[in-house]
Parts: structure tokens; C-alpha cells; sequence
């Protein structure tokens, strides 16, 4: 896929206007179109690359910006310093947009261990 055909890279460039819940230089964060928490925001790098592994590969400041830009939000929200992260990488996993991208899960318990 191209990043032209990547919805998360149309997010990143402001071709689509998702509901933005931080961002910083290298990470954009937006709320999930389906919440699977009261609070469920996306976290991307602007910079298009398949899955965090990659990113890793890449950047390793890009990807510690992602998590910390999580963190952030998760601080915006006042979720208490409780709050789930998740990476899915492949479809297996259940990744269903190949640009990496973090979960940021909270607003309720979470129970272990997940799906």
C-alpha cells in the first residue's frame, strides 16, 4: 500500500479531519470511529511505515514520541495513570491498518488477558 492509499496518512496530511486529540511533530493522536473504552484514541507517526516493529527500525525517537504523545492524552483525559497500550502488528493480530499505530485504551477496567 501507498502511503497516498493509507487512510492514516490522509489523517496525517488533513485530507480527512479525524477528531485530533494531541499531536506533536512526529505523532498525530485521534479518537477510534469504534471505541472498545470510554477512551480509545489512536496514536500514529506522521511518518508512514507498516507496524511498530518498523517504526523501531526507522526511528526509535519517532516511536518513543508515539508512546509518550499517548501518555499525554491519557494525561489530558485524567484517566489516573491507568490505561492499556497496544501495538497490533499483522493481520493475525487484528491490525486492520498497515501504518503502525498505538491503542491507547482506558476509562474502565481492564482485564487480563486480553481477546
Amino acid at each position: 500500500m501507498s502511503s497516498t492509499d493509507c487512510l492514516f496518512c490522509r489523517f496525517v496530511s488533513g485530507e480527512i479531519e479525524p477528531q485530533v486529540a494531541g499531536e506533536t511533530t512526529h505523532s498525530l493522536a485521534f479518537r477510534d470511529i469504534d471505541p472498545q473504552a470510554p477512551t480509545h484514541v489512536l496514536v500514529v507517526p506522521r511518518r508512514h511505515v507498516a507496524d511498530a516493529a518498523e517504526l523501531a527500525a526507522a526511528s526509535p525517537e519517532e516511536l518513543a514520541d508515539v508512546v509518550l504523545l499517548a501518555r499525554t492524552v491519557a494525561e489530558r483525559e485524567e484517566l489516573g495513570g491507568d490505561y492499556r497500550l497496544v501495538f497490533n502488528t499483522g493481520a493475525g493480530a487484528g491490525q486492520s491498518v498497515f501504518h503502525a499505530h498505538l491503542h491507547m485504551l482506558g476509562g474502565r477496567p481492564m482485564k487480563w488477558p486480553p481477546g
